[in-house]
């Protein structure tokens, strides 16, 4: 931009009236703020219809940009393809196994409700199924209510910090389960679980998104989210041994409830002193190892973190069409979810005893780490994506759900079987999340739009269980007819999210580049007290992935 630009920006006018910047450039309140005009050369021309060579710079401030700019410049080293891929592996050594085993730990924890219900939870609470769906209902109806503050909290604090004290109540909680014999104590503590919960999923996304290109995304919250599969076969077989406590006045529920809880315990210790907040401060990388990790991840156009709150990106997020599609797409998607606690009584209800019913709950954790694992590496590929690829998944969940409310009541092998392959509908939900995390760009609006899509999440979370009412068993024909609704509607809402990035890919290669962000720099203290300017990538700007009309929309 030449001169023009230069006399903009002197008048205090905006460089661009369609897309504002998402900082004060030049404000009369600061007058460390120099308005300089823009070096003239023979190659350099006039606004008048000849070739516009340079940009003003704008200078900003430090707090407005990522966290990454501290860090970013601090190697010389060039980011060499062998490089990248041995530090790849050395935040999947550090980071993984922790988000791993904690997200097994939570799965597990909320998931001991399903499991104690052959275990004797409801004669000895006297829960009738109505109080008991509603145990399953205010864990989520909970989560609804915290989720949004849960992400400012996560915005603000440190990330491993805060989900560590979150996990620390949550055991605490868990292990109360132990010391309740009504509905109102178990409603307490489930609602207490809600709460801590809130701040596991999105601080995943978060995490996930710092250390991981938007290629790797997908699969890492597979990974991480397969350990749900994980959960249930550990809950089977814990499930199982409990069976066999011979305990006065202690029932096998209350030893589940205690034994997951007290690993859940040590858990939050060590997330507290071992996992890392953020690539820019990760104890186990060197000053110029993260350095490399931010320049490893500067082609996601995202940058890590900001702690500042920002109320235009916190806007821009409810006016984003895309974020209100993610968001019903979680609700219905989730309805199904509600099998998770009624699993157990379900498949009882198929005609196998309480001690099979306990080792066939092995079998689902199974296939749903087999399902989970195939779905994210097919939409791994380019050419399928992570729409196509979740359609993929949907359509033998269908089929599943279909047969379970067709075959006969004494095909018990065909009607079990066809509830394993219903499982199937579990995936498109991490591949949605490694999606989400990797189309939404600027902090804020990122916490703000986890937030948004988690509340829809926990409310097809809690809408789920109320189908499932006594006068639909044994066979619970009209909660199977929702189940493959909801299977329909979220294969429709899928399709359109894709349609929709892929349109706005198109509008964005057709228009003239946008060099609005291209000379941003930050006044930083120099050791000797003096200023000194420090020219910021548009990565590192934190800004929005509408801001940025460089940012290209994965499918």
């Amino acid at each position: 931009m030449g001169f023009c630009t230069y006399i903009q920006l002197c008048t205090l006018k905006p460089l661009r009236s369609s897309w504002p910047l998402p900082f004060p450039v030049f404000s009369p309140l600061n007058l460390s703020r120099r308005c300089i005009p823009p070096p003239m050369s023979m190659e350099s021309k006039s606004d008048f219809g000849e070739d516009k060579s340079e940009l003003q710079r704008q200078v900003i401030k430090l707090q407005d940009v990522d966290v990454a700019v501290e860090v970013a410049e601090a190697s010389t080293k060039a980011l060499t393809p062998e490089i990248a891929t041995r530090l790849r592996r050395k935040i999947d050594l550090h980071v993984m196994p922790f988000m791993c085993i904690l997200y097994l730990m939570t799965f597990a924890d909320k998931a001991t409700l399903g499991q104690a219900a052959v275990l004797g939870i409801i004669p000895d609470a006297q829960l009738t199924q109505n109080q008991f769906n509603w145990l399953g209902t205010v864990f989520y109806l909970s989560y609804l209510v915290f989720e949004y503050p849960q992400n400012l909290a996560l915005q603000r604090f440190p990330v491993g910090k805060w989900m560590s004290v979150n996990i620390f109540i949550w055991a605490i909680a868990l292990m109360a389960h132990s010391a309740c014999k009504s509905f109102g104590a178990l409603f307490v503590v489930r609602f207490i679980l809600g709460l801590c919960e809130g701040a596991i999923t999105p601080g995943f996304m978060i995490v996930t998104s710092m250390f991981y290109t938007r290629e790797e995304q997908t699969r890492r919250v597979g990974y991480w989210f397969l350990m749900n599969g994980t959960a249930i076969i550990f809950l089977g077989l814990l499930g199982f041994g409990v069976l066999h406590t011979k305990t006065a006045n202690f029932m096998p529920w209350q030893w589940l409830m205690i034994i997951t809880g007290v690993i859940t315990f040590f858990t939050a210790v060590a997330f507290w002193f071992l996992f890392p907040d953020s690539p820019t401060s990760a104890w186990f990388l060197t000053a110029e190892e993260r350095s490399l990790a931010i320049q490893r991840i500067k082609i996601n156009q995202s940058g890590v973190e900001n702690k500042k709150w920002k109320r235009d990106q916190f806007l821009e997020a409810f006016r984003d069409e895309k974020i209100w599609v993610m968001a019903l797409f979680a609700a219905v998607s989730q309805v199904p979810n509600s099998l998770a606690n009624q699993r157990q009584i379900i498949v009882n209800q198929f005609g196998f005893s309480t001690l099979n019913t306990t080792l066939l709950g092995c079998v689902d954790g199974l296939v749903e780490i087999i399902y989970i694992w195939v779905g994210v590496k097919i939409a791994s590929i380019p050419a399928i994506g992570r729409g196509y690829g979740s359609i993929l998944m949907f359509m033998p969940a269908l089929l599943g759900s279909i047969l379970v409310n067709a075959l006969p009541s004494e095909n018990r092998v065909g009607l079990l079987f066809s509830y394993w392959v219903t499982i199937f509908f579990v995936v498109p939900f991490p591949i949605f999340l490694g999606w989400v995390g990797s189309v939404i760009s600027g902090h804020t609006k990122r916490t703000t739009a986890n937030a948004i899509i988690l509340i829809g999440y926990a409310i097809g979370n809690a809408a789920g269980p109320f189908m499932w009412k006594m006068m639909y068993q044994p066979r619970n024909r009209v909660p199977w007819m929702v189940i493959s609704t909801s299977i329909v509607t979220s294969s429709v809402l899928i399709l359109a999210l894709r349609f929709m990035l892929s349109r706005e890919n198109d509008v964005r290669d057709k228009e003239t580049r946008d060099e609005t962000y291209d000379n941003v720099c930050v006044e930083k203290e120099t050791k000797d007290g003096g200023k000194a300017e420090q020219q910021i990538d548009k990565a590192f700007l934190d800004l929005t992935d509408i801001q940025n009309r460089d940012f290209r929309y994965i499918l």
